[in-house]
C-alpha cells in the first residue's frame, strides 16, 4: 500500500511523493537485485520478473487459506440455534455493591455471563436479575 501511494501521481504536487522527495522516479521492488549481481537486460529481465511473480503468487495461495485464530470460533454445535443466536444467561456473581441514590439504597451485583470473558461482566440491579432469572438468585 505504501509503495502504491508513494509512487502514484498526485494532482496537488503534480508528481509522485517519492519523486518530489528524492528528485527521481522510484524503481519497482520487483526489479531490485542483490548487491553484486550482474545487470540483466532484455528477455532475461522478463524471465527473471516472471519467475519472481510466480513465487509471489504461490506464497499468496499458501497464505490465503490460513485463518487468523481470532476469527475461528469453537462453539458446541448442540447449543447453536438455527437463527445463530444463543441465550444470555448469568453464570456467576463476581461482586456485590450497594449504591446510594438520594435517600434510597439500591443493591447491585456484578454478573459474569455464560460464553463471555470476565472482562465483559456487567453491573445489574439485583431486582432486574431476580425478575429476569428467578432461579439464579436465592
Amino acid at each position: 500500500v505504501e509503495f502504491a501511494y508513494n509512487n502514484s501521481w498526485h494532482a496537488s504536487i503534480k508528481c509522485a511523493p517519492f519523486e518530489m522527495l528524492y528528485g527521481r522516479k522510484c524503481r519497482a521492488p520487483i526489479c531490485w537485485d542483490q548487491v553484486g549481481e550482474r545487470v540483466i537486460e532484455g528477455p532475461e529481465m522478463i524471465e527473471v520478473t516472471n519467475a519472481k511473480v510466480v513465487v509471489a503468487k504461490e506464497k499468496l495461495k499458501e497464505a490465503r487459506y490460513k485463518y487468523h485464530p481470532l476469527h475461528v470460533i469453537s462453539y458446541p454445535l448442540d447449543q447453536i440455534r438455527t437463527d445463530l443466536s444463543y441465550v444470555e444467561e448469568p453464570e456467576a456473581i463476581i461482586d456485590r455493591q450497594d449504591r446510594v441514590m438520594r435517600k434510597k439504597t439500591i443493591p447491585f451485583v456484578k454478573i459474569l455471563w455464560r460464553n463471555h470473558p470476565k472482562r465483559e461482566a456487567t453491573w445489574e440491579t439485583e431486582e432486574s436479575i431476580r425478575t429476569s432469572y428467578p432461579h439464579f438468585l436465592p
